[in-house]
């Protein structure tokens, strides 16, 4: 056989190789645990995936980016006040607590999360208040 392009050769040396390899027909003695393929692993879902459609989280977000919390916190880090994380892990998401930590981001604060005041929000309602306590306390890890 005669090669007249030198893509063709390349496919041969490629053909040669996975049969020396072992990429030829497996025997009979092969297990099935050799050619069982292993399950991809799970991916991590976004917080926006896991709650595109959570009312919760969509009034919250909205609030929470529309307002100055980004200049003191962030989701995973701390910077001037705690990570929404370490918030959400510290209170559990119960009635009480939402009603506390929404008073606390309206009428400000110090000594929770060390001497850096919580700077009073006297404009924002009660309701937007919770809505966005809420929305921080769904990021428990």
């Amino acid at each position: 056989m005669k090669i007249t392009k030198p893509l063709n050769l390349g496919f041969a040396a490629l053909a040669g190789l996975a049969f020396a390899c072992g990429g030829g027909e497996k025997s009979a003695e092969s297990t099935t645990s050799e050619t069982a393929v292993a399950p991809a692993p799970a991916k991590e879902m976004s917080l926006e995936e896991k709650y595109q459609n959570d009312p919760v989280y969509i009034k919250g977000i909205e609030k929470v980016k529309g307002s100055d919390c980004a200049s003191c916190h962030m989701l995973d880090r701390k910077i001037v006040g705690p990570s929404y994380a370490d918030v959400a892990a510290k209170y559990e998401s119960t009635e009480e607590n939402i009603a506390m930590l929404a008073n606390k981001v309206i009428a400000g604060g110090v000594g929770t999360w060390g001497e850096v005041p919580m700077p009073a929000h006297p404009g924002l309602s009660e309701e937007d208040a919770k809505d966005m306590v809420k929305y921080i306390l769904l990021l428990k890890k």
